[in-house]
């Protein structure tokens, strides 16, 4: 993603939605690596050059688009991770609906796009578990970065799994087990 001090200026902002709502607007009928960037100029009704103003290529604005997709996700539903009860559960709730209903989820290039998924998904999560343990002092040797990372990948693992498992139990029997498995990640902050 770009700086953040340019996605403060409104018409960045509308300019890199189009881009998103373009790309996002191929991938349900065509495979990624057959989108080219002319392709989703068209569909958000801007120019080439446009394009380029703002993502060095269409696999950069693909993984800006996941991530503000799945940050949305999670702000629309007022998740923010503070350690207190329910937080983790919210998270792990939003990342497995965010994975079950991804742009591109039913398409043959889901492989392709996973790696750019994940990282997008993981990065939200991370620095949304950053910012949350900043304010406790505990956490022993373990940095919250260190921390944030191991539940952050952890989350998205079971997650992914869970998504991938053939007639799969619904998301919100999944959630407990996998906010059990992870809870213990924060143990040195719960200190």
């Amino acid at each position: 993603m770009l700086d953040s001090a340019a996605t403060t200026d409104p018409r960045v902002r509308r300019t890199r939605q189009m881009l998103h709502d373009g790309l996002a607007k191929l991938l349900p009928d065509k495979d990624f690596d057959k989108i080219s960037v002319q392709e989703i100029v068209d569909a958000a009704g801007l120019h080439r050059a446009t394009f380029y103003d703002h993502y060095p290529d269409k696999l950069a604005l693909l993984e800006c688009m996941v991530g503000a997709r799945f940050n949305d996700l999670l702000l629309r539903r007022g998740v923010k991770f503070d350690t207190c009860e329910g937080a983790l559960k919210a998270i792990v709730q939003g990342v497995c609906d965010y994975l079950a209903s991804a742009p591109g989820n039913n398409c043959e290039s889901r492989r392709h796009l996973e790696s750019y998924m994940e990282s997008a998904v993981i990065s939200v999560v991370r620095k949304m578990i950053i910012e949350g343990l900043q304010g406790h002092k505990a956490g022993g040797e373990f940095s919250a970065e260190l921390v944030a990372s191991t539940a952050s990948w952890a989350i998205y693992g079971a997650a992914k799994e869970w998504l991938q498992t053939p007639d799969r139990c619904p998301a919100e029997r999944i959630v407990p087990q996998i906010e059990q498995l992870v809870s213990p990640i924060f143990q040195p902050f719960h200190a």
